[in-house]
């Protein structure tokens, strides 16, 4: 099976300039066919408090009311999403910036409302690999934010950790599919306070001494599970790092195994 390389970058590398073009770059040498997911949660909190919107966080996770969901359409989908396919196009990679909603390609449905209302939040149904692999084989370099849509006009904010392996697990299908996970930090950390204790390889077994050492706890929690997930579902490798992990020198890096 030919190879497919699914990158999902973090907000702090997309609120820093620099950060962001040099993991751009990065991107671009990647060989092979490639997809490249982000948020941009940081920059919709401030476009909402200059216009007066409030921002809610339960849990680390964004509440998304009717005016939160217009400002992260706009900041996601508009303002991070074009600039990051603009910079691409500088560097030779004809990029296609996407939503779930441009070409049916993630069909999500709203969050039921349990002990908290989340709002106009998704959770992933389908994935159009097949709508997907036309744009790659035409060698267009999909790049998707945040946002998919329920198939009756409305759009949804979505974990972009979420869209990530939903995407890498359909994909997988047709190519062996693997995931890299880049953020600020070196990889998932012993001690959160020593930036070089990077635990190099955790598998099902070690997971769950790290969760019951308090180890993996708070947003590092659903980037692992959806990580477990897609591994469970086809994925052949989840990678977890700062950008350099597109690169072959960089052994400082977590894998993620079953």
């Amino acid at each position: 099976m030919e190879k497919l390389s699914i990158i999902k970058i973090g907000g702090n590398i997309i609120e820093d300039e620099s950060s962001l073009h040099e993991f751009l770059k990065l991107f671009s040498n990647l060989t092979g066919k490639k997809i490249l997911v982000h948020g941009g949660g940081k920059k919709a909190t401030q476009m909402a408090a200059k216009l007066g919107i409030a921002s809610t966080m339960v849990n680390g996770r964004r509440i998304t009311d009717a005016a939160t969901l217009k400002v992260i359409t706009m900041v996601y989908g508009g303002l991070v999403n074009k600039n990051i396919i603009a910079k691409l196009q500088s560097l030779g990679i004809n990029a296609i910036g996407l939503s779930g909603a441009d070409g049916n390609t993630i069909l999500s449905s709203k969050r039921p409302v349990k002990e908290i209302d989340y709002g106009f939040v998704g959770d992933v149904k389908n994935v159009d690999n097949q709508a997907i692999e036309v744009l790659i084989n035409h060698d267009f370099t999909p790049v998707f934010c945040a946002i998919t849509h329920d198939g009756n006009g409305q759009l949804l904010n979505t974990n972009a950790d979420t869209i990530t392996s939903q995407i890498a697990v359909s994909m997988s299908k047709n190519y062996e599919t693997s995931i890299y996970y880049c953020f600020e930090l070196n990889g998932v950390l012993e001690d959160i306070n020593d930036k070089n204790s990077v635990i190099k390889h955790i598998n099902s077994k070690s997971y769950s001494t790290l969760l019951s050492d308090g180890i993996i706890a708070d947003g590092m929690l659903p980037k692992l599970e959806n990580c477990f997930n897609a591994l469970k579902n086809g994925v052949r490798a989840v990678f977890m790092g700062n950008t350099t992990i597109l690169t072959k020198e960089n052994e400082n890096y977590t894998k993620i195994m079953l």
